[in-house]
């Protein structure tokens, strides 16, 4: 089977199994008053913000709920064993893994998305079937302490010798959302990405790598960056104070609020060329087999409310609600420059999926300590 009819297979799946939900009579109200009368549901999350938002989630409407906080290939496993074992404990799931929850759980009908009719109009069209609750922002930061501004402009300066073994973020072999930005880039971006070097370089880009972003990537994994383990080392690389040598970091936008936790001084890096960062998105789910499919369609609908996501928010992720915005407070300022990210497009997720590998094998080809 062709990717491209596999693509098509899973699409028309998707639109059958979001789109009988879609269809089915919905009143708020009734739903509300049948929820109070199931069993208590487990929410869970990659971020520790899912436990205030179940907690708030059930003071609202008078329900049990927990939140979890685990991570997005815990979330997998746990929802595939649970449905096979019939035994379903992860009731709703929001996970920030979109190509493996799309490839992996929907076409087998493991779980299925759900968006409420009142909103489903506030939601861009490419984020609704299945459910994107969240975009969230993964920025290239910089520290204030050492510099006035961005000490870059251009991507390309990364791949420079001056920034040579001076860029943190996380492996890529670890952390698949780098590996979705790699494809991302290619499919959405290669040719501002083309473009951004020959704004910087004065000539056009050799496509000997068959594209942009390949060019990109072999010549910053060759420049010896730093592959951490985790957002925080990253985040603590290029914001720590008392530096003397400069760090670029991409870390996600909630690693800015260390800035007061911990007396980091990071910066956005407005300007840079031609993206300051990226997006990716969390996907919400329900399991198939869960006891409590109103409170679970009702927690997704209360998620996609300013209420319901404000946790979330004051780390900067974006609600797929075009009337949510993110708070004042929200520390990395990023609501003011999110036009300059590279925004994550659902048309390509199942490619994501499906190419991850040969982007692993890419990396670590051309990765120089």
């Amino acid at each position: 089977m062709t990717k491209t009819l596999q693509a098509l297979l899973i699409g028309i799946s998707l639109s059958m199994l979001c789109g009988s939900a879609m269809a089915q009579e919905y009143d708020l109200e009734a739903m509300i008053e049948a929820a109070k009368g199931e069993p208590p549901i487990n929410v869970y999350d990659s971020t520790g913000k899912i436990v205030e938002m179940a907690e708030n989630f059930a003071t609202k409407y008078g329900l049990k709920a927990s939140g979890v906080k685990a991570k997005a290939s815990e979330q997998l496993e746990m929802v595939v064993r649970e449905a096979m074992a019939e035994n379903v404990q992860a009731d709703v799931v929001i996970i920030s893994d979109a190509p493996a929850a799309i490839g992996q759980l929907v076409p087998q009908k493991f779980a299925t998305s759900w968006l409420a009719p009142d909103i489903a109009e506030k939601v861009e069209q490419g984020y609704r079937d299945p459910l994107a609750v969240v975009t969230t922002p993964v920025v290239w930061a910089y520290n204030t302490e050492l510099f006035e501004s961005c000490p870059v402009s251009n991507l390309w300066e990364l791949t420079e010798p001056e920034w040579r073994g001076r860029v943190a973020f996380q492996d890529p072999l670890t952390k698949t959302v780098y590996i979705d930005w790699f494809n991302q880039m290619e499919a959405h971006g290669d040719a501002a990405l083309a473009a951004a070097y020959e704004a910087r370089s004065g000539k056009p880009l050799e496509l000997e790598e068959g594209s942009a972003t390949r060019a990109f990537i072999r010549a910053l994994a060759g420049n010896a960056p730093l592959m951490t383990n985790s957002d925080d080392a990253a985040a603590e690389a290029a914001g720590a104070p008392g530096q003397t040598e400069a760090f670029m970091a991409l870390v996600s936008a909630a690693k800015f609020r260390e800035n007061a936790a911990s007396g980091f001084k990071l910066g956005i890096c407005e300007g840079l060329k031609p993206w300051l960062g990226f997006t990716h998105a969390g996907i919400g789910l329900i399991a198939s087999g869960t006891d409590s499919p109103n409170a679970s369609r009702l927690f997704l609908r209360y998620v996609m409310t300013a209420e319901g996501i404000a946790p979330q928010a004051q780390d900067g992720k974006m609600s797929t609600n075009i009337d949510v915005g993110l708070p004042s407070s929200e520390p990395s300022g990023v609501a003011k420059v999110w036009d300059h990210l590279l925004a994550y497009n659902m048309s390509t997720v199942i490619d994501d999926w499906e190419t991850r590998q040969d982007w692993q094998d890419f990396w670590q080809l051309n990765y120089s300590r």
